[in-house]
């Protein structure tokens, strides 16, 4: 692999696993609408403010927030809203391997019932 693909790639997944956390795909998803303080985020959460302070870090250092403070308080948005595109994909995986998995199940209810009549 060439260090440019190599480097391409490891920035691909410094933020594919900092979306890896269901606290920060809420926090991720929650930042859609508008931009929200930490306190906000931390009643939403009901975690401790050090504990989504780290989540809101880590999202941070991959690029996916920025961060603006106003006087005493810190404020999150989306740096770039097409994450949420991301999250459709993911959404569509899910649904197909739900669906597979229904069908299988459901095949091998048949069998077992045609199973059970041989015998």
């Amino acid at each position: 692999m060439e260090k440019k693909d190599r480097l391409r790639l490891e920035s691909r997944a410094r933020i594919m696993k900092a979306l890896g956390h269901p606290t920060r795909l809420f926090i991720v998803e929650t930042l859609e609408s508008r931009e929200h303080c930490v306190c906000e985020l931390t009643a939403m959460i009901g975690a401790d403010i050090s504990t989504v302070s780290k989540h809101l870090s880590i999202l941070k250092q991959a690029g996916v927030v920025r961060d603006e403070k106003r006087g005493s308080q810190v404020f999150y948005a989306l740096r770039v809203p097409c994450v949420l595109r991301l999250f459709e994909c993911v959404e569509s995986i899910v649904r197909s391997s739900a669906e597979e998995y229904l069908e299988l199940s459901q095949q091998v209810s048949v069998a077992s019932i045609t199973q059970r009549k041989i015998e």
